[in-house]
């Protein structure tokens, strides 16, 4: 299986799974040019996508939805009411008849050779999930956008070998930051995003010894930057409560403007 980031960040994101029969992208919230550009990278373009997995219906991950699915009429796989809220918004424009394919929470999907497994994550959206891509013994976890998270979210990312995880913000940066107190609020409640300390503390929870890689994802371009991230995150690790140091992984931070590097597991 392989693993890369197309773009991740409050401003857009984009992510690519694949293995040796299937291409996926988790969501498409960046211009249809751009993901493309991703795709020729790994010598692929949008007619070898199998589907695109939706996690929600926010702006950052759905923007280039409409474009690349209508070009190519890929298959947009997500929960009813992420399928409801789209469509009410009116922002994806008009769509090829059938191309939604409503999935439900912790029910697996297959595609080729990869099983699919969606889970419930608190977030400010219709009907939320992270995901859970399997090949074989291989599996790959996909969660942002989460307000907090639960023994069910640990026990739905256990066992991977890689991990794109959010790490929205620095909480003392939003505190003093430009945002509307309403907005801050949002940003630190249950059904908003995962602070860089949360992060850590959640990733502490995840490790194990065959765990080849970790990106940290959806940072706010005004509440946190890259280095704080990693900092922050390597330091929860490092001092928690585990038998592992953050150097024993590694870890890496995911990027809004340009593509990662590729995992592969």
């Amino acid at each position: 299986m392989r693993l890369m980031s197309i773009a991740s960040g409050s401003s857009g994101n984009c992510i690519y799974i694949g293995s040796e029969q299937a291409h996926i992208l988790v969501d498409a919230g960046i211009s249809g040019k751009r993901i493309e550009k991703g795709l020729n990278s790994l010598e692929l373009t949008g007619k070898d996508i199998d589907g695109i997995f939706v996690t929600h219906e926010h702006s950052d991950h759905i923007k280039g939805l409409g474009v690349l699915a209508r070009k190519y009429e890929i298959p947009i796989y997500t929960t009813g009411g992420t399928v409801d809220a789209m469509v009410k918004s009116g922002n994806l424009g008009k769509l090829p008849e059938g191309i939604f394919h409503e999935i439900q929470e912790d029910k697996d999907v297959s595609i080729k050779d990869l099983t699919i497994h969606p889970f419930a994550i608190s977030h400010d959206a219709a009907q939320p999930v992270g995901y859970r891509f399997q090949c074989g013994e291989r599996s790959i976890g996909i969660a942002t956008d989460l307000g907090k998270y639960n023994d069910y979210i640990v026990n739905n990312l256990q066992n991977l070998d890689a991990l794109l995880l959010e790490a929205n913000h620095d909480i003392r940066m939003l505190q003093v930051g430009k945002y509307p107190y309403y907005l801050k609020q949002r940003i630190l409640g249950e059904r908003g995003h995962l602070s860089n300390e949360n992060a850590g503390k959640l990733l502490c929870r995840l490790l194990h010894d065959n765990l080849k890689a970790v990106f940290l994802g959806h940072l706010s371009r005004e509440n946190n930057y890259e280095e704080l991230a990693y900092e922050t995150v390597c330091s929860e690790v490092t001092l928690g409560d585990n038998p592992y140091k953050s150097h024993d992984f590694k870890i890496q931070v995911a990027k809004r403007d340009c593509i990662s590097e590729v995992i592969t597991v």
